[in-house]
């Protein structure tokens, strides 16, 4: 592959670049796969692969090998933002749902900092003037908001690399701290989540098995670890919708 983007570099013929996409291309169905899993099944595979092509071809004009660092980790950010920023073009998510995102995070930052610990869904749903039930319901409604997660912050190698200036990259490490100490506050089960799907690889169904819990409870954890996450990143980032 060397002397492929060597050829590149030098020619930049679309023959060669035809021959990098094609050698790439298994990447950006990864990437896909991964954010398909947290998708509605009317959304197609095939839909975000195309999506995902055009990061690739992206990805294939601005990397510069000179940086040190693999294409492959490079790569990934620019796939995976594209295919989000067709996702949110489509914006297919409610703008009532997107409210109550964004209520829910502030209302979960603002509790946890007053508590100083991780609160339960049944504190939460008081300050959410809500009954147990209805706050279980809408812990369902937001679970399509966390298409976008995190792992653009959990993965330090590929976020870090894309950075285009150093102040990029001080906001990015302040980011990651600022993550890294909010996954060890989670409650055991949400960590444990996070940890197997982030840092693993593992799916939801793989990870309902691990610690036998359905799979839409394994869903569950997951939205609620996500927001958590994100209530903490909000003194960094206003939002992460």
């Amino acid at each position: 592959m060397d002397a492929l983007w060597q050829a590149y570099q030098t020619e930049h013929s679309a023959d060669v670049r035809e021959k990098l996409v094609h050698h790439y291309l298994p990447l950006v169905k990864v990437v896909a796969g991964r954010i398909a899993m947290g998708m509605p099944q009317y959304v197609e595979r095939e839909e975000l692969i195309s999506n995902g092509y055009f990061g690739l071809l992206e990805a294939i004009e601005r990397f510069d090998p000179k940086r040190g660092f693999k294409f492959e980790t490079y790569a990934v950010v620019r796939i995976r933002g594209a295919i989000l920023d067709a996702i949110r073009a489509q914006d297919w998510i409610p703008v009532s749902v997107r409210q109550k995102a964004r209520g829910y995070t502030q209302v979960l930052a603002e509790l946890e900092q007053q508590l100083g610990r991780s609160a339960t869904d049944e504190e939460v749903a008081a300050a959410m003037n809500m009954t147990p039930q209805d706050f279980g319901q809408f812990i369902g409604q937001l679970q399509a908001t966390t298409v976008m997660p995190l792992e653009d912050y959990t993965h330090s190698d590929s976020i870090s690399d894309s950075a285009e200036s150093p102040s990029e990259q001080a906001e990015i490490g302040e980011v990651k701290e600022t993550l890294a100490m909010a996954i060890e506050k989670l409650p055991e089960k949400e960590r444990i989540v996070v940890s197997l799907y982030y840092y693993e690889g593992l799916t939801l169904k793989e990870i309902s098995l691990i610690l036998k819990l359905s799979e839409a409870r394994i869903s569950q954890l997951h939205t609620k670890a996500v927001f958590r996450l994100r209530g903490a990143l909000t003194r960094i980032k206003s939002s992460l919708l």
